[in-house]
């Protein structure tokens, strides 16, 4: 293969930028905007991209960039204020989207031109190299939805609904007529009024009566796509229903902007039939790759066939798999039973170890040690070809563990309120982006994840080589722990990759078996002289893989080894 048919892996860098260029020093619970600080658009310098793509990436995950609901006041600005009680958190949820044409106004420099300094952040992360991924939420929006900046031929949301009917086909939104929305807890407001909505709509989650609990997605109304959830869940899809018409057009404004691709918030809240009818037609004007966060494995098939999408979450196969691996609940062989659920599909599937749901790897509520993460990266990055994903801090062990305000002490890092990033501080050095401030702890861990991610997205063994499992080879090998030890070939022309990963907190020697089976099924010969290259250190030998004798591997706690054997 020559250089111009080579292939990438995707690799994808989930970054808030609310908090990504915060620099505010001793941030306090709770605090607004001009106690807290927030995060601009122009802190992705030049300097900050090439930076993130030195680290192997090919893709930003740019997080809230959409305008949603906010406790800041922005009226001076033609932004409509919001009611605090249905606002969570001081700056808001990224979620709860308010007008879908247009950019959160935290993120500019320039309010007035926030749209523009969008813009421009598209152009530098495409000059650095890189692509750049939004949000689109399609399930439900912020309860005081209005469109601001919308063009004038441009029809709302809800703008023409009857709210007489608890559901019409040409309805934006679910309705409880003759009902007052009653929130039976206190929602914080600061106004000195109640928020009043009457009738009430239906909650984003899918709660259909007008008395949503604190944890529900209270401050957010879902899209009506033709389903008759009420009565049956009928769908009414002979007729192309209103919102499919009007998110659609939302799509295709984003796409026009330059991004490279949507990563589609609650995707199976919303029926496969739309994503099979507006995929193909934002693709038909744009090449926008579109990810599904799904949650359910019996819809997997579906939503990749029939829906269109590129790719999926891996969220309760392969992460809570290795999750459980990691914090020493699962053994490592059950991460053979992953790959074997999704066989078929495997490619569509992205990849991950954390993003804003999940709980930071160092948290005491997961892992407790960053170091945990390189074990269950290089299983969840080097296993096949499909996309893999970091949350930005990852890189750095970052914890998660600060009580930021609504977001409280959970062990993620807040996508509510204004808060700012100890270590992300320390790596950003005033803008130097250096690290020379991170403890040598967190200059080593990026150090790692910067080693194996570029090996991942570049080497051809892993971006399009076959996998093979070897723990049905070593699962009576008294050598080998298949309980904390997880180990699998790759093999693409004349280059065989030797993975091995341990998930144990002391140094093992491990012995692993290599079968007959595998050098018949991945067509190499046994025992022929080959360079090995370890991709994590970049030490070279001559060796030889043979089903006579196992291969000796040492692995250091909480480690693994990718080594490449190139045969003459």
């Amino acid at each position: 293969m020559n250089a111009m048919e080579q292939k990438d892996k995707m690799v994808i860098y989930q970054v808030f930028p609310r908090w990504f260029g915060n620099n505010r020093l001793a941030p306090v619970k709770n605090g607004g905007l001009a106690e807290n600080g927030v995060g601009k658009f122009s802190a992705f310098t030049p300097l900050a991209l090439s930076k993130i793509k030195e680290l192997g990436i090919t893709h930003v995950w740019y997080t809230g960039v959409i305008e949603h609901a906010t406790k800041t006041d922005y009226s001076a600005y033609g932004i409509r204020k919001d009611h605090s009680a249905v606002v969570k958190g001081k700056a808001g949820s990224p979620y709860a989207i308010k007008d879908y044409y247009d950019i959160d106004p935290d993120l500019a420099d320039n309010v007035h031109n926030r749209m523009g300094e969008f813009e421009e952040l598209v152009r530098r992360t495409h000059e650095a190299g890189l692509k750049v991924i939004i949000d689109f939420v399609p399930n439900h929006v912020a309860r005081q939805y209005f469109s601001d900046v919308r063009e004038p031929f441009v029809e709302d949301l809800g703008q023409h609904d009857n709210v007489s009917k608890a559901f019409d086909v040409n309805n934006n939104f679910y309705y409880l007529p003759g009902q007052t929305l009653v929130f039976r807890f206190d929602p914080q407001r600061e106004e000195d009024y109640a928020y009043s909505e009457f009738p009430a709509k239906v909650t984003g989650n899918n709660h259909f009566d007008a008395f949503p609990s604190q944890n529900d997605w209270y401050e957010t109304v879902k899209l009506n796509y033709g389903v008759d959830y009420m009565h049956g869940g009928a769908c009414h899809f002979e007729e192309i229903p209103n919102t499919w018409h009007k998110m659609l057009a939302i799509l295709r404004f984003w796409a026009s902007k330059g991004i490279d691709g949507f990563r589609c918030d609650m995707a199976e809240m919303v029926p496969v039939e739309f994503w099979e009818w507006v995929i193909p037609k934002v693709k038909e004007e744009a090449n926008v790759v579109f990810i599904a966060e799904v949650y359910n494995p019996a819809e997997y098939r579906n939503y990749i066939y029939k829906g269109h999408f590129d790719y999926l979450y891996d969220k309760v196969g392969l992460y809570d798999t290795v999750r459980a691996v990691m914090c020493g609940q699962q053994p490592a062989s059950q991460i053979s039973n992953c790959w074997k659920s999704v066989g078929d599909i495997q490619s569509h599937m992205l990849n991950f170890l954390e993003n804003h749901d999940e709980q930071r790897i160092a948290s005491d509520f997961f892992a407790k040690d960053a170091r945990l993460g390189i074990p269950g990266m290089i299983v969840s990055a080097a296993m096949n070809t499909n996309p893999v994903m970091i949350y930005c801090g990852q890189e750095l062990g970052e914890p998660g563990m600060d009580e930021e305000g609504f977001s409280g002490r959970d062990g993620r890092t807040t996508i509510f309120d204004y808060w700012s990033i100890q270590r992300l501080r320390d790596w950003n050095n005033g803008g130097r982006f250096d690290g020379v401030r991170l403890d040598p702890s967190a200059q080593q861990l990026r150090r790692t994840y910067q080693l194996l991610l570029n090996a991942v997205r570049s080497e051809q063994v892993i971006t399009q080589g076959q996998f093979y499992d070897l723990m049905y080879a070593n699962a009576h090998n008294p050598r080998f722990d298949s309980n904390r030890q997880y180990a699998f070939l790759r093999k693409y022309q004349n280059e065989v990759l030797l993975v091995v990963a341990n998930f144990d907190r002391a140094e093992q020697r491990v012995w692993v078996n290599i079968p007959v089976d595998a050098f018949k099924t991945l067509g190499f010969e046994d025992n022929r002289p080959a360079t090995v290259t370890d991709l994590l250190s970049g030490s070279t030998a001559i060796s030889t893989l043979t089903d006579a004798y196992p291969y000796f591997v040492q692995l250091p706690a909480y480690s693994g080894k990718l080594l490449k054997f190139t045969f003459r």
